[in-house]
């Protein structure tokens, strides 16, 4: 039976004085009894990070045998991709510091965006011609939510840096490799723009590795600061974002330039947005339309919105974005992830394109609405729940008018102003 893995950095895979070889034997035979236990959690000999990370590819459904990259990014779609893309901004200084020492080295040294692509990996070429086997090449998607546990895509995932080893990868072709990953920041705004990895033997799982990944990203960021004060919108220029809540036009800003666009564009944005997987062309248009469009219209609607965004920031087969897209819907979504009321309400305007009929925009619309008003019965904050039923979006909703009602003082001549607007709607419902 194997014990509990000793206490200390959760963030490190070789603590000093760790046997290698009694590890790899004891993460395999663990490896093996989580996924022979169906709904079993992992032994307590896994670390923390690592078991949470497991869990969560299983829940996922992703294989432990496979690596699926059918969302593969072609040679000339990354390339558009990636010379767009902020960490191109930094792409020197990891060659400098870590690239130049990697050949001839068995260690590859990866670059990904905030979703985990693989942007560039160099170094060793013996090395990325084995890695090629695992789909460990430039323009493959190894975000967690794709292959499972990987230091890249777990850094990412945590927002913070890590290091796997061996056999504690969820796949089975990576098992032979180990790897130490950091997510790089943008200076200014905090959020994530990609990760710094190296990958090879057991020696980069090494606690002097992941210092090494950690010291390139802090030069790197660095940079990036240096970068920022000669351009001060170098970075939020790159991340376009688009507007689709309330009575307004949607608007996408992509940099200084503001573009209204048609409520067709709008839509397919956003469904795009929502699936960045991608959508085939049959998909797309059942998203679009309860009677379902022909190929040949989805397309040149496509065809269309690529001369308004830029056609390197829009693949096909499936369609999908190829840069990050910012959402006034997402933002919404992330405030009430986290909890915070407040700031979801202060960044919801109105509905989801409220003019639009397209069943997928219909889906997010109503699913939008009924998270903030289940997140404001919970809160039972009066003050929001006034603001809310006060609003054109909120001033029919019984359930949150009630909710306010109870939360008032019966004396209060307020409380008879908001139970007379109950009656009146329990009225009109009841017809």
């Amino acid at each position: 039976m194997t014990q509990p893995r000793p206490t200390g950095n959760p963030w490190l895979a070789l603590p000093p004085g760790e046997d290698i070889t009694r590890l790899a034997r004891d993460l395999s035979a663990a490896w093996q009894s989580f996924l022979a236990t169906p709904n079993g959690a992992a032994p307590a000999s896994v670390r923390k990070v690592v078991r949470e990370s497991w869990l969560r590819a299983k829940e996922r459904g992703i294989s432990p045998e496979t690596v699926d990259q059918t969302g593969f990014l072609l040679e000339e779609e990354l390339k558009g991709y990636r010379s767009a893309h902020p960490m191109a901004l930094i792409r020197p200084v990891v060659r400098k510091l870590l690239v130049e020492d990697a050949a001839d080295s068995e260690l590859l040294v990866a670059m990904t965006d905030e979703a985990g692509r693989l942007l560039w990996v160099e170094g060793d070429h013996l090395a990325r011609d084995r890695a090629v086997g695992m789909s460990f090449m430039e323009g493959a998607d190894w975000s967690e939510e794709r292959v499972g546990t990987n230091a890249p895509g777990t850094a990412l995932a945590l927002d913070h840096s890590v290091q796997i080893f061996g056999t504690e990868h969820f796949n089975r072709s990576v098992h032979e490799w180990s790897c130490s990953a950091a997510p790089v920041h943008d200076p200014l705004s905090g959020r994530i723009i990609g990760a710094i990895d190296i990958t090879g033997g057991p020696r980069v799982a090494a606690p002097e590795v992941l210092q090494l990944v950690k010291a390139t990203v802090m030069a790197a960021e660095t940079e990036l600061r240096l970068h920022l004060l000669r351009s001060p919108h170098a970075l939020t220029e790159a991340v376009p974002r688009l507007e689709t809540l309330g009575a307004v036009r949607p608007v996408l800003h992509l940099g200084a330039d503001h573009n209204r666009l048609s409520q067709r564009h709008a839509e397919i944005l956003l469904l795009l947005a929502e699936h960045p997987e991608g959508l085939t062309s049959q998909r797309l248009a059942v998203l679009l339309d309860e009677e379902e469009l022909d190929d040949v219209t989805v397309r040149a609607e496509l065809s269309r919105l690529r001369k308004v965004i830029g056609a390197e920031r829009l693949g096909s087969r499936p369609y999908r974005l190829l840069t990050e897209l910012r959402t006034d819907v997402a933002e919404v979504r992330s405030a009430l992830d986290r909890g915070d009321v407040r700031a979801a309400l202060r960044a919801y305007p109105g509905p989801v394109l409220p003019e639009s009929f397209a069943p997928g925009v219909v889906d997010l619309r109503e699913e939008l609405q009924v998270r903030i008003q289940a997140a404001l019965l919970r809160a039972g904050d009066a003050e929001l729940l006034a603001r809310w039923t006060s609003s054109v979006h909120g001033r029919e909703d019984i359930v949150a008018l009630t909710a306010y009602l109870s939360s008032l003082d019966p004396a209060a001549p307020l409380f008879c102003q908001v139970k007379a607007r109950v009656d009146r709607l329990n009225r009109e419902y009841s017809r």
